[in-house]
């Protein structure tokens, strides 16, 4: 090896040496010095309620849902409006890809990965559905219509029966099919 590239890889290491202890804490740090400028004095701290109002995340146990409720014909008139044209008919596949189906097929020589069969957790297909769709128009939807949206999505496959109120306390008790099909690696698992 010449002796520029031992130069430059000594370098290169004590240079993230010294990142990794700076970004620790362990090194001294002058904020706010001619050395390390505060920064460059544009914006200003989040409103309370701007995080709050971006904070939306539902975790696997249902924290975070909101109130409101939908049943399966609710849903199913939402996703005749803003669904079918991309996911087709019950969810079975278009342009925006397949959500219903495919239950028992995930360890076979041709899994069909869908909302339904994949899928760990129910309050994911909430918290997806609130974030992110329609993809034109995200965040639209109102709380009760994506309960709606699930127990729709989920009666398909009989994950809940057809009629079944689905709500921030219902939601985290229903059970996916593919729940033990992944590995949890905090320290503490839930119980199932």
């Amino acid at each position: 090896m010449s002796r520029l590239l031992l130069g430059i890889t000594a370098l290169s290491v004590a240079v993230a040496v010294v990142a990794i202890l700076w970004g620790a804490g362990l090194l001294p740090r002058a904020s706010g010095s001619a050395a390390f400028p505060a920064g460059p004095g544009l914006g200003r701290d989040a409103p309370q309620e701007l995080v709050a109002a971006l904070d939306i995340s539902i975790a696997p146990d249902g924290a975070g849902l909101p109130p409101g409720q939908g049943t399966s014909q609710d849903g199913i008139r939402t996703y005749g409006q803003v669904c079918a044209a991309c996911h087709g008919n019950r969810g079975r596949g278009g342009m925006g890809g397949r959500l219903t189906g495919g239950i028992g097929t995930i360890n076979s020589d041709d899994p069909i990965r869908t909302v339904n069969s994949y899928w760990p957790y129910a309050t994911t297909l909430f918290d997806y559905i609130r974030r992110a769709m329609p993809l034109g128009a995200p965040q639209t939807l109102t709380d009760d219509q994506v309960y709606g949206l699930v127990a729709f999505l989920l009666s398909v496959d009989r994950i809940v029966e057809p009629g079944e109120v689905v709500n921030a306390e219902t939601l985290p008790r229903i059970r996916m099919p593919n729940r033990n099909g992944f590995v949890e690696w905090w320290p503490d698992p839930p119980v199932n």
